[in-house]
């Protein structure tokens, strides 16, 4: 594992993607975009490794945020094998520099200077940077990829196993489900996550858009592999700022596009708003499976929460199929229920059915009510076949060549649901006309 660290805007989420191979972290120009701790893999020469981004490390500032970034930061150097000491080439060695270098050599952990930016600056201005005695000192530009072969040859010898090893490995039985968590700011997302992982991973405040990126997170729950990506809270559109909070959103629709189930997380307090029920159509528009969690269920009576269980029924009428799960994050109450919820979502998101009990299932809904009239006639329903999973997704022939009524559909759609458990997920109907 190797650690980037350095105090704030000096390069280190562009060296990490570049690290890495990929845009994953969010790259701004402005001071203490990076919060939380960023892990990926990356590969070189047939090696690989794990990459650790860290947010702006300062260590004399004491409010709640920099503080809880300074303390990601120092879990990143104690969990790292080897550290990236990034510094700016065009501001030159800053105050800052030196005690981060002091605190790093208590470590006692194999240190990379990196002095980054270097397009642009005269070579003797990177004569202040040797005097740091660092012994292993690397000039580069991350943005433009120059020197970045030379630190990773540097690193090589730490980098196993090799890739071709790791591919003989077995490979897990069970599928790795991806499970995103979306909702307003500060309903408690990344207490959530830390109560999964039994660690501060990510940092939790008061503060609304404490969370900024979309963090993967490796969780296993009874032997089966999951991956957990926090986001940060999405806010009505109106109120979305441009640059950093406008990325955040983009990353966390990203991630719900890679992910088979979304949890859309809604406190209990403040009971369920329009803009969650927003959320909930952005996860519906996607395709993804998805489970309701009213949080902070501990602080609500009974009457509070017989009145959000009625509030899911009236708002969100479009996705009467998603169950609710009552929990507190911060105390992890209700969190099995969670995995049980999760787990049959995934299944009927992926689930198959043949076309035979398909057809078998589908000639006693016609039968139970018929088909609606069509130019005076009555519509001829052919057969129905399933052409998709993730989600569901099935093609219905029939006489009507622009589709179904609305009404005959969701009826359909009801019947499949009650006959073969898809359970959380949408279900699709495409109508084709039959020759």
């Amino acid at each position: 594992m190797i650690a980037i660290v350095g105090r704030p805007n000096v390069g280190k989420s562009t060296l990490f993607n570049k690290l890495v191979g990929r845009r994953q972290a969010i790259v701004y120009n402005e001071p203490g975009v990076t919060r939380d701790r960023h892990v990926s893999v990356g590969t070189y020469r047939d090696r690989k490794f794990t990459l650790v981004d860290t947010g702006g490390y300062c260590p004399g500032q004491v409010d709640q945020i920099t503080g809880q970034i300074r303390r990601q930061s120092e879990i990143a150097i104690r969990q790292a094998e080897a550290i990236l000491f990034v510094m700016d080439a065009r501001e030159g060695v800053n105050p800052l520099d030196y005690d981060i270098l002091k605190h790093l050599r208590e470590s006692a952990k194999a240190i990379y200077g990196v002095v980054n930016k270097i397009d642009g600056v005269d070579a003797n201005q990177l004569y202040e940077f040797y005097r740091l005695g660092v012994p292993r000192l690397f000039c580069v530009s991350s943005e433009h990829n120059t020197g970045l072969s030379e630190l990773l040859d540097a690193l090589y010898p730490t980098m196993s196993p090799t890739v071709s090893e790791a591919a003989q490995t077995p490979a897990t039985e069970e599928a790795v489900v991806r499970v995103v968590v979306l909702g307003r700011p500060n309903a408690g997302k990344s207490t959530l996550i830390n109560t999964l992982l039994k660690e501060e991973r990510v940092i939790v405040s008061d503060v609304a858009g404490t969370t900024r990126d979309a963090i993967d997170l490796e969780v296993a729950y009874k032997q089966r592999p999951y991956v957990f990506v926090d986001t940060a809270g999405i806010r009505k559109r109106g109120r979305v700022k441009h640059g950093v909070e406008q990325y955040s959103v983009l990353r966390a629709q990203s991630a719900l596009a890679r992910s088979d189930v979304a949890l859309l997380m809604i406190d209990g307090e403040d009971g369920i708003t329009e803009q969650d029920t927003k959320i909930a159509g952005m996860i519906l528009e996607a395709g993804r499976g998805a489970v309701l969690l009213i949080n902070k269920s501990d602080r609500l009576t009974p009457l509070q929460r017989a009145e959000i269980e009625r509030r899911i029924q009236v708002q969100f009428t479009f996705m009467r199929y998603v169950p609710a799960v009552f929990l507190s994050a911060l105390k992890g109450v209700g969190i099995n229920r969670m995995f049980q919820q999760i787990s049959a979502v995934f299944t009927g998101l992926n689930k198959r059915v043949s076309t035979g009990a398909l057809n078998r299932f589908f000639s006693g809904v016609v039968k139970r009510r018929s088909p609606p009239i069509y130019k005076g006639r009555p519509l001829r329903l052919y057969y129905i076949t399933q052409s998709g999973v993730s989600p569901p997704t099935f093609s219905l022939f029939a006489s009507a060549p622009s589709g179904l009524p609305d009404a005959y559909t969701r009826y359909i759609e009801n019947q499949l649901r009650d006959a073969f458990g898809f359970v959380g997920t949408p279900v699709r109907i495409q109508t084709k006309a039959h020759h």
